[in-house]
C-alpha cells in the first residue's frame, strides 16, 4: 500500500497529459506561421485523446487515493475539489473539438464556393 499517490507514475502521466503536451501542442501551434488543415486537425484529435486519458487517470488515482494513508491525496482526488481538476480535460477537449470543426467548416465553405462556381457557369 502506497503512502501517497502523488509519486506514483500515473499521477506524473496525469500532469504530463493535462498540463505538458496540450501547452507543447498550443506552443506550435502559436509559433507556426502556416500550418495545414491536416496539421490542425491531428493535433484537435490528440487534444480530445489527451482528455479521455486525462479523465481516465483521474479516475484511477481517485480509486487509488481511497486506499492511500495521505489526507492530501482524499482532499484533492475524493472532495468537491476534484471537480475543479476535470475542467481541465473539458478544456482541452473542447478546444480540440474546436480546432476540428473549425476545419471542417472551412471546408465546407470551400466546398459550397466550388460547387456555386461549377454550377453557375454551366
Amino acid at each position: 500500500m502506497s503512502t501517497t499517490v502523488f509519486f506514483e507514475l500515473r499521477f506524473w502521466l496525469l500532469v504530463v497529459f493535462s498540463i505538458v503536451l496540450p501547452f507543447a501542442i498550443y506552443a506550435v501551434l502559436m509559433a507556426k506561421r502556416a500550418i495545414s488543415r491536416k496539421t490542425v486537425l491531428l493535433f484537435g484529435c490528440v487534444l480530445i485523446v489527451l482528455a479521455g486519458v486525462d479523465v481516465y487517470l483521474l479516475q484511477s488515482l481517485a480509486s487509488s487515493a481511497k486506499t492511500t494513508a495521505s489526507v492530501v491525496d482524499d482532499a484533492l482526488f475524493l472532495s468537491e475539489v476534484s471537480l475543479a481538476l476535470y475542467l481541465l480535460p473539458a478544456l482541452i477537449g473542447g478546444v480540440g473539438v474546436n480546432m476540428i470543426s473549425h476545419v471542417l467548416i472551412n471546408h465546407l465553405t470551400e466546398a459550397e464556393k466550388r460547387f456555386d462556381r461549377e454550377h453557375r457557369d454551366g
